[in-house]
């Protein structure tokens, strides 16, 4: 069955109002379905999935949007995915740790590292990733994570040269991981870093998922809230399709929607839920995918890392032509890249990655037959790809976000779980989590991808 777009009466008595289709509204929906809760889902966009979305164009599937499971083992999206049936491509480059799968990185000047000095790169990373761990533990509140590398970067007593290499690396971490330059992101922004087995891909597309948690809700798509009032006798939500009332409401709407003017919430959230949402803020990330004539990089890597001040911007390329057999490359435009190169063209994007292509490969690289760049950042039903840390904010904002409001109103979303933020898996458990707040019992995960009863 297909999420239902159908008009109904607003005046209608409903449980539970969710607001947005993504991950986190179609989970916590279902669940209190399941319950035999009436609940209707309100979407602003003409589809379901939020920040899941899938392109299908000339027989080619890409995933603007989420795109990896980073770690399978004990993942509840990976359960979900297997049990809908969903087709997987390994693909683990181990979030952005130096060398879990074969990397072609390129020095400086533009030459091939050799393996040994690959191995030696690789272990300098790890060294001072030990010492970073016991700095960040120590860390004062407003520090940023630029603070704390470079703290664990002065007691490694290594030369300029070798200590210029890893803090380049710190500050592609950040903003591949986090969209954020590294001065903006918490000292703790990262302590989520870690990927339990291997990741996935998808070749049919992630959005799927999205599509399998809607399958039997009432989703009410191009419905766009703007008002939330809320009291301790239930909530009224305001769209621009009519005023809905009901007992309990999910809010799951991204950080940069719920903190913006076009969507209010009155009374204003209290504490700590105000305080732990004025210090997360949407990040600057995009996708740039290209896709090429003919493979002129090597065949026995996953990605291509440049080091030095060319790979500023452009940096690292991840080979995605597995998936359907079609010379790609995946790059990101992170923190200051996508903040800057926002309003380019898509000829001027293009003629800068293939610069520094070119740069590594010569006149072997050719003109792209295809690209897509996103752009998240002028998403109105988005405004960011997802969530980080501002300096000063701790690890606690996330699940605080979530703490509930007069018994009435719940917030989900990636945003809003600690142990994994900023990712799908964070969106479902925190969809999971606020329907056990509403109905006040533990729910068993697996229930997520059980069919509904009629």
């Amino acid at each position: 069955m297909e999420p239902q777009a159908t008009e109904r009466q607003a005046t209608e008595p409903l449980d539970t109002i969710v607001i947005g289709a993504g991950v986190a509204g179609l989970t916590a929906a279902r669940l209190l379905a399941q319950a035999g809760r009436r609940v209707v889902v309100l979407e602003a966009r003409d589809r379901v999935g939020g920040r899941v979305h899938t392109m299908r164009e000339g027989g080619l599937v890409t995933d603007l949007g989420a795109s990896w499971i980073h770690g399978v083992s004990d993942n509840a999206v990976a359960a979900a995915v297997t049990a809908f049936g969903m087709p997987t491509r390994e693909f683990t480059v181990g979030s952005y740790q130096p060398d879990s799968r074969p990397i072609a990185y390129y020095g400086p000047i533009g030459e091939r590292l050799t393996d040994a000095a690959t191995r030696d790169f690789a272990d300098d990373i790890r060294s001072a990733d030990t010492t970073l761990a016991s700095v960040i533990a120590t860390s004062e509140p407003d520090d940023s994570y630029r603070d704390v590398t470079e703290t664990a970067l002065a007691a490694q007593g290594w030369d300029d040269a070798r200590t210029e290499r890893v803090r380049e690396y710190y500050q592609h971490r950040s903003e591949e991981q986090y969209g954020a330059w590294i001065e903006d992101l918490a000292a703790h922004g990262l302590d989520d870093d870690t990927v339990d087995g291997d990741e996935v891909i998808f070749p049919d597309g992630y959005d799927s998922l999205a599509t399998h948690l809607a399958d039997g809700l009432d989703v009410r798509l191009g419905h766009v809230v703007s008002r939330v009032d809320w009291s301790s006798a239930g909530v009224a939500v305001t769209s621009d399709r009519g005023t809905f009332t009901s007992g309990t409401v999910v809010v799951t709407v991204p950080v940069g929607v719920l903190r913006s003017d076009d969507f209010v919430i009155e009374p204003p959230l209290p504490e700590p839920v105000a305080g732990a949402l004025s210090r997360l803020t949407m990040n600057a990330f995009e996708k740039v995918v290209l896709r090429f004539p003919t493979k002129f990089w090597d065949d026995d890597v996953y990605g291509i890392r440049q080091q030095g001040p060319e790979g500023r911007w452009w940096h690292s390329w991840y080979d995605l032509t597995p998936l359907h057999g079609i010379p790609t490359l995946l790059t990101f435009a992170a923190g200051p890249a996508a903040i800057e190169t926002r309003d380019w063209t898509e000829h001027r994007v293009v003629g800068s990655i293939l610069e520094q292509l070119r740069r590594l490969y010569g006149d072997s690289v050719e003109t792209p037959t295809s690209v897509h760049i996103t752009g998240w950042q002028d998403d109105p039903f988005a405004r960011g790809s997802y969530a980080y840390m501002t300096v000063g904010s701790t690890t606690n904002d996330h699940d605080d976000l979530a703490t509930p409001v007069g018994g009435v109103l719940h917030i989900a979303g990636e945003a809003t779980w600690t142990d994994d933020p900023a990712t799908v898996t964070a969106a479902l458990h925190s969809g999971h989590r606020a329907a056990s707040n509403i109905l006040q019992r533990a729910l068993p995960i697996e229930a997520v991808w059980q069919p509904l009863v009629e």
